[in-house]
């Protein structure tokens, strides 16, 4: 099968394809012929180094398609099932395995693409506004980023559940999209704080959702509201530099919180919890998934060089 393979960390042009051996279910696991699968910053980070993984590897974690084979044990998933899935061992293949217990079925009316591009930053969008920072009427949030595929989706959701959204994005076409999904004002990334607390008679936002990381942190901690949450998700333009604590005091007694999904999915009826919602958000219209780039598995580099340049919109998915 066609694959692709980092030998060394690096930048995009360390993604090569290759030819590798078709993988084999193991006990407990099922194989999957990928349809498409979704392109992540956590798969940049593994490839830079900053998530160390044993190296050669395959990126990428997910995807949806069709089960292919089962492993001995397995009676939950059968040939033929249409399936997606977080924590596939890598998805940037033609095929690629994963425990049984950890993928969810795809109703008919979702396409393997939008599947492929929904489950990770849908489920993600899922608890960051029902758990991690529990989204109230009326509350007023700060969502970075609002134009690309996390950002679109935690902007359409936080609107949905009565929340007043303020976005930042970087070019005015990005703020029109912004807006369509939901944000009520759309900010550049210039003197954020200044001017969320002018929108909020000086008071700030509960939450601020915050998936930029370095370039932003200072400006999303200045923004929250007295006992406010930052809850800083990823890290696209660097890591967050050590915070003292005291840093939260002098901010209003504000929370800050690092989550990450697989805390948020680890029992099996979390993640069908979750997935199906998302999913089903998908059928009845409540969710809109933008797909803002389609690539070939041989153009996974550039598909990684167009998500660090921070200029798409949408979620980017690689098509085997």
């Amino acid at each position: 099968m066609k694959a692709i393979r980092v030998r060394a960390t690096g930048g995009p042009e360390v993604l090569s394809l290759a030819e590798l051996p078709e993988p084999v279910p193991g006990p407990g696991e099922v194989l999957v012929r990928l349809a498409a699968t979704g392109v992540n910053f956590i798969d940049v980070y593994e490839r830079a180094g900053r998530y160390p993984q044993q190296l050669p590897f395959t990126p990428g974690t997910e995807g949806a398609g069709e089960v292919v084979a089962v492993g001995t044990g397995v009676d939950s998933v059968r040939v033929g099932e249409r399936v997606g899935a977080t924590n596939l061992a890598g998805a940037y293949a033609e095929l690629a395995t994963v425990r049984a217990d950890r993928v969810v079925p795809v109703p008919d009316d979702v396409s393997a693409e939008l599947a492929a591009a929904a489950l990770l930053q849908g489920m993600t969008a899922h608890y960051l506004l029902h758990d991690s920072y529990p989204v109230r009427p009326g509350d007023t949030v700060l969502v970075h980023a609002a134009a690309g595929g996390m950002g679109l989706l935690l902007t359409q959701l936080a609107s949905r559940l009565g929340a007043r959204v303020i976005g930042t994005t970087s070019t005015p076409a990005k703020a029109d999209l912004a807006r369509e999904a939901g944000a009520a004002e759309v900010l550049g990334y210039d003197g954020v704080a200044d001017r969320v607390r002018t929108l909020t008679g000086g008071a700030g936002v509960a939450a601020v959702y915050d998936g930029v990381g370095r370039a932003t942190f200072d400006e999303s901690l200045a923004s929250l509201r007295r006992h406010g949450v930052l809850v800083s998700y990823g890290q696209a333009s660097g890591m967050v530099p050590p915070v003292d604590p005291l840093r939260l005091c002098a901010a209003g007694s504000v929370y800050l919180t690092r989550p990450i999904l697989a805390h948020f999915i680890d029992t099996r009826d979390e993640l069908l919890h979750r997935a199906r919602q998302v999913l089903g958000w998908m059928v009845d219209g409540t969710l809109a998934i933008r797909i803002g780039g389609r690539y070939r598995l041989a153009d996974a580099a550039r598909a990684h060089e167009d998500l660090e340049s921070r200029g798409t919109v949408g979620k980017l998915i690689l098509v085997p």
